[in-house]
């Protein structure tokens, strides 16, 4: 005991840069690294989705669980803003997935009502991803950018035009992190059917 209390000194102290602290310790942020923390980071993506909805700017959101283990959700809503961030000089959408305490739940005029973690959700899904991906459509255009372990690997860009809007992310559970990469088609579908009640008029698809 003596020598632990004697090894506690200025170098103890470590200083953890953007998202290292989420894959230094994920269970501070999912609860685990088990199946239930597993299907948590499907539930900080679409509560996401779900705010839009209860915000009146998305009726539909789908979730796809693919053949690699990588998950999709979608929805129309109004997507996240496409613009550069003004205090950080950055794109938005890149600020929103790597940074923490990013996000519009924390502007009163955004949201008057959100779940999930607050700003926190999807930067802690990209962080423990093995590749996450996100496209967004909006403001007449279809935008793209790809992370690595909640790094940015390609430019945000601008890919193509459309009328629509929405949020599109997809991410792989990084295997390096979690003790299972199975999903279960039944907890999720319990979840998404207990969500798709409280929001009137929300349809939620999930395809295994």
């Amino acid at each position: 005991m003596k020598k632990e209390l004697n090894s506690y000194s200025d170098y103890s102290i470590r200083v953890l840069e953007g998202l290292e602290a989420v894959r230094q310790r994920p269970g501070m942020y999912i609860g685990s690294v088990g199946q239930r923390g597993l299907h948590h980071l499907v539930y900080e993506v679409i509560d996401n989705s779900i705010d839009e909805a209860s915000a009146g700017y998305c009726d539909t959101i789908s979730i796809i669980i693919h053949i690699d283990g990588s998950v999709t959700v979608e929805d129309n809503g109004r997507g996240i803003p496409v613009g550069i961030h003004p205090k950080v000089g950055k794109p938005t959408v890149e600020v929103v997935m790597t940074t923490l305490h990013a996000g519009g739940k924390f502007d009163s005029g955004s949201y008057f009502a959100s779940g999930g973690l607050h700003g926190v959700g999807v930067s802690v899904v990209n962080a423990l991803s093995e590749f996450a991906e996100v496209t967004v459509k909006r403001d007449g255009g279809v935008y793209y950018q790809k992370y690595e372990r909640g790094q940015a690997v390609t430019e945000f860009q601008r890919t193509g035009n459309t009328n629509k809007r929405g949020t599109k992310v997809t991410f792989k559970p990084d295997n390096q992190i979690f003790e299972t990469l199975e999903f279960s088609y039944e907890t999720l579908t319990r979840r998404f059917r207990e969500l798709s009640f409280l929001n009137s008029g929300l349809r939620i698809k999930i395809t295994d």
